[in-house]
């Protein structure tokens, strides 16, 4: 049914209620009246310039800025505006502290590892231990990675200090390709003091959960890996 009019006709053109009393029936006087505000003043584009000359006006409006003498044969690019706003990245409900996670892509994929807890940035923070199957402390994306059933106690490690500013790397300045420069390229950074300490902290907590379950320790250390006839979609892990 359609919304009945708050001041019907009686007669073509005549309301049932006057001007006066539609105003009051409205209550519209109770409601604060919103003022648009005043628009800014535009900025000036022009300047008044005195110009000499018995044939010329005495003043002549010029360009602030001067147009460019040559233009371009092509439109120069302009980058699109973005509206996505960036939203915390939700972890799923099989990933908490402790769990059991297999590593599918990078450098270490078939590995299995600990997660620890999510970082700021939404990646996974997770380690091997590094003592176990030599997988160190760093970050992974959820979506390449699976969930198992198995499941650690890490109540005693301390992942306060770890944040995605505890990865970021310092910028190397590019050096000209020299014998010397490709010879340095070529060589294995030492890893800093402080993170071999941290990774030790970190494995110590852990190691002392693995003592007690010899078969945890060597399911951490085994691969992943998959035969013919095995599709993961299928598997329980």
């Amino acid at each position: 049914m359609a919304h009945a009019p708050t001041n019907p006709l009686i007669a073509p053109g005549v309301h049932r209620y006057s001007r006066s009393q539609a105003y009051a029936k409205k209550a519209l006087f109770k409601k604060a009246k919103q003022v648009a505000p005043a628009k800014a003043a535009a900025p000036a584009t022009t300047k008044t310039v005195q110009v000499g000359g018995a044939k010329n006006n005495q003043t002549r409006e010029v360009p602030l800025v001067k147009a460019p003498r040559f233009y371009a044969a092509e439109d120069a690019p302009v980058p699109k505006k973005s509206r996505k706003a960036p939203r915390p990245v939700s972890l799923r409900a099989s990933i908490t502290p402790g769990t059991v996670l297999i590593v599918l892509s990078g450098k270490y994929r078939g590995k299995r590892v600990v997660f620890l807890k999510q970082l700021e940035s939404g990646l996974l923070l997770v380690t091997g231990p590094h003592k176990v199957n030599g997988v160190p402390i760093r970050r992974v994306n959820q979506a390449y990675v699976i969930a198992t059933s198995t499941k650690i106690d890490i109540s005693g490690v301390n992942t306060e200090k770890f944040t995605d500013a505890y990865f970021k790397r310092d910028k190397v300045e590019k050096k000209k390709a020299t014998e010397e420069a490709l010879f340095e390229a070529g060589q294995k950074k030492p890893v800093d003091a402080s993170r071999v300490q941290d990774q030790r902290e970190v494995d110590k907590a852990i190691l002392a959960t693995l003592k007690k379950d010899r078969i945890l320790r060597g399911y951490l250390n085994a691969s992943f890996a998959l035969s013919r006839g095995q599709f993961p979609h299928l598997m329980k892990f």
